[in-house]
């Protein structure tokens, strides 16, 4: 049986005919740059994350360095992130000149521990970035506590956890201002680049509108150096037909999750994710552990079943950070991730046979290998 990692099908083959509506109308408007497509889903996108104030922007990475520059981070700032980060949350902070403090993870979610993040403040420090990684939120509560002892600014990074909740309450509305992707494989995705950011200061929003188009907030007339990093007119339509089933295909990432937690439950050499009651996670990868990780990778890929590998370099490893100085054993917990770490297929769409494929192909490797278990069982939920 062919598992692809991620397929399109079940989400556009059902909402083909709006999307194509929303194509028209874009079309035939004739204005295809900060128009009333990119007003409307911002205003959608703010009241989806219960915030006041949405900007549309080219794509993630321009989000997070437009949130960081209004905040005032400069050469000289530190900035913490994860230390097991997607490697744009760093390039942020170096496209400014700051520095990238990393802080390792909680070995259970994956996410930022709050306890680690504290430890790494110094009097350097001007902000962080937590990363909802792989769909679940970080501890907000905890992390926006330290912050707010240590005065510093807390920017989300959201790219990945659309829909998320930690005690009811939305990523991408609890940091002072945050950023986020809707590329196409996002659980929010356009049909290419784009991103957004929110906050809840007027101040901040009226600043990044003016920044993401060349400096200007009128026409030819610069106030200070800018970009070009507008949403356009075509991908805020598309978006804000999407945005009416984020919750509906959340559901359904959650129940093909939850099939696989079921089914691979007591897998030997096998750790399934795990999140806390107080977070709802939207499983935009569906991660699981293992020593054997490569092995297990090749053998799924003989039986015709994709997965990736979320992500096979730390950041304080890639050759463009070679100058900070980290080696492997500076942030152990991220390299044991980078090296034991799985994704599975999930997406809307994916069938209960396939599901079952592919937990019975796992199944069969775990019996034909033995290894050591990842972390000690006192480590695991």
């Amino acid at each position: 049986m062919k598992v692809p990692f991620f397929s399109f099908d079940g989400m556009h083959d059902t909402i083909k005919h709006e999307m194509l509506n929303a194509f028209e109308k874009v079309y035939d408007s004739k204005w295809y740059i900060l128009g009333n497509n990119v007003k409307e889903f911002e205003s959608a996108y703010a009241s989806f994350s219960n915030t006041q104030y949405c900007a549309g922007i080219s794509n993630c990475l321009d989000a997070l360095v437009l949130s960081l520059q209004v905040l005032g981070i400069d050469s000289g700032d530190e900035v913490i992130v994860p230390s097991n980060t997607y490697i744009a949350t760093v390039l942020a902070v170096t496209r400014l000149g700051a520095t990238p403090v990393f802080a390792e993870p909680d070995k259970l979610t994956y996410n930022l521990d709050p306890e680690n993040f504290e430890k790494a403040i110094t009097s350097k420090t001007k902000a962080a970035i937590p990363v909802h990684l792989y769909g679940q939120p970080c501890n907000m509560p905890a992390i926006t506590k330290v912050a707010r002892r240590h005065n510093i600014f807390v920017v989300e990074d959201n790219a990945q956890s659309h829909a998320a909740k930690w005690n009811g309450q939305i990523t991408g509305s609890w940091g002072d201002i945050n950023a986020t992707s809707f590329y196409p494989g996002k659980n929010l995705g356009a049909l290419g680049d784009a991103g957004a950011i929110t906050t809840n200061c007027e101040e901040w929003f009226e600043r990044i509108k003016m920044l993401r188009n060349y400096g200007s907030s009128v026409k030819y007339y610069n106030e200070e150096p800018g970009y070009n990093m507008r949403l356009d007119e075509l991908q805020a339509a598309l978006l804000s037909v999407k945005l009416k089933y984020i919750y509906q295909w959340s559901e359904e990432r959650v129940r093909v999750a939850n099939k696989y937690i079921e089914r691979l439950r007591g897998v030997k050499n096998v750790v399934l994710p795990y999140h806390p009651p107080e977070c709802t996670h939207t499983y935009h990868l569906f991660i699981i552990r293992t020593d054997l990780r490569n092995q297990m990778q090749q053998y799924l890929r003989e039986k015709g079943i994709d997965t990736l590998i979320h992500y096979p370099v730390p950041p304080f490893l890639q050759k463009a950070y070679r100058y900070l100085g980290y080696g492997e054993k500076d942030f152990p917990i991220a390299k044991n991730l980078a090296d034991t770490m799985l994704s599975l297929p999930l997406y809307p769409g994916i069938t209960d046979e396939q599901i079952e494929y592919v937990c019975k192909c796992i199944e069969n490797f775990a019996k034909q290998h033995t290894g050591l278990q990842v972390f000690a069982e006192s480590d695991k939920a």
